[in-house]
């Protein structure tokens, strides 16, 4: 089982490169990340946006543009669709926001003509190797959806799923986390947790094991879980942390990226192909390994 990002680079530098569409590509920091993808074997990228200014812009931080297509589109609305439309049409197999303000840009991938649609909600899954842990931390949903119900926690549970599985964990563990470890009407996230867990032990949601609710120091620490007197397969041993809305999602990612020394990345899926949506603040480490984690799973697509 991978269980660091170094494994994760290692992987994909031992497959096929994938390819990137990148929309409105003239972004310094987007370029310097695909620039070095292209150097360490993670992906090539095809470059949408004004040509003149990428050209500018790959002088600047000594990028050597010559190895990467480049589709002049001066429109940003425009280019991003084009850069979609690249993925759908399979002459791209991910699609990377650039100089493009995110509305706009997730406009392009639902587009009804081009777009990545696949009538399944749309996530967001942040990965993190935390020093001390023996194993990477799926997060979900910490930047997309707001405050998911029942339905909608199933179809995130769903995608967290495969992309654990893409990274190379065949039953992913997962811990519909609440603040307690005990189900109360009065919490509703409780509830819904615990029909998470009745739902996997009926077969209704599928390849992973999911157990709820717990509380984030019961799936987290054996150690905690054992006090507690709480066993099973996912207690202390969670691979996937399933957050009852984006505040606490939100909060988790960030105390996780600024307070301790972890390795982040993260896509959004639930679309025909993974979408790279890097925040401006996210470092140059964390692009590469946002990147190399959409090339697995568009590997995995293609293989199923």
């Amino acid at each position: 089982m991978i269980k660091t990002f170094e494994e994760v680079l290692c992987k994909v530098k031992s497959s096929e490169m994938k390819t990137i569409a990148v929309a409105v590509a003239q972004d310094e920091p987007v370029l310097e990340a695909v620039r070095d993808a292209r150097k360490e074997g993670l992906a090539k990228a095809i470059l949408v946006g004004n040509k003149e200014m990428i050209e500018n812009t790959a002088k600047k931080i000594g990028m050597d543009i010559s190895d990467f297509e480049i589709i002049h589109e001066p429109n940003d609305k425009k280019a991003a669709v084009k850069a979609v439309e690249l993925v759908s049409s399979g002459k791209a197999d991910m699609v990377m926001k650039g100089l493009i303000d995110t509305a706009n840009f997730l406009r392009a991938v639902l587009n009804k003509e081009v777009g990545l649609r696949t009538g399944n909600l749309m996530s967001h899954v942040g990965v993190f190797e935390i020093p001390k842990y023996d194993r990477l931390i799926f997060l979900t949903d910490a930047a997309f959806n707001m405050y998911p119900d029942l339905k909608a926690k199933i179809d995130i549970l769903n995608n967290a799923v495969k992309v654990a599985k893409a990274v190379g964990i065949d039953t992913p563990k997962a811990a519909a986390i609440c603040a307690v470890e005990v189900v109360n009407p009065d919490m509703p996230a409780t509830v819904d947790a615990s029909i998470l867990s009745k739902m996997n032990e009926r077969g209704q949601i599928k390849g992973c094991i999911v157990d709820g609710p717990l509380a984030l120091d019961n799936a987290l620490s054996e150690e905690a879980a054992a006090h507690k007197k709480i066993s099973g397969p996912v207690a202390g041993k969670a691979d996937i942390m399933l957050l009852p809305n984006i505040e606490a999602g939100n909060v988790m990612y960030k105390t996780l990226t600024y307070t301790t020394d972890s390795k982040s990345g993260g896509i959004l899926v639930g679309t025909s192909a993974p979408v790279i949506l890097t925040s401006r603040a996210d470092s140059h480490e964390t692009k590469l390994n946002s990147i190399a984690l959409a090339a697995l799973v568009a590997a995995s697509k293609q293989n199923s």
